[in-house]
């Protein structure tokens, strides 16, 4: 009787309750790693280099300063600026 009871019982309830929890999704911002703020330069190349660091004063051997960005992406570390 008792095996009777729960069948019946199985049948009354909602399909859905046996279904899988749907799925949340994933947004592309949660994947992605942390970005780093960074600023676009105009290199004394002409190119325009994307660099993360600050913008330095360095020394030149013939007593002048030149600008400098830093922690440019890329190979290069220090990129000289175009005034």
């Amino acid at each position: 009787m008792t095996i009777l009871a729960k069948a019946v019982l199985m049948i009354s309830l909602p399909v859905s309750m046996f279904a899988p929890a749907p799925r949340t999704p994933v947004t592309r911002a949660a994947t992605r790693e942390p970005q780093k703020h960074g600023q676009w330069y105009l290199a004394g190349t002409g190119h325009a280099v994307y660099c993360y660091g600050p913008v330095k004063l360095v020394l030149q051997p013939e007593g002048s300063v030149q600008r400098v960005a830093t922690y440019c992406k890329g190979d290069k570390f220090i990129v000289p600026l175009k005034d």
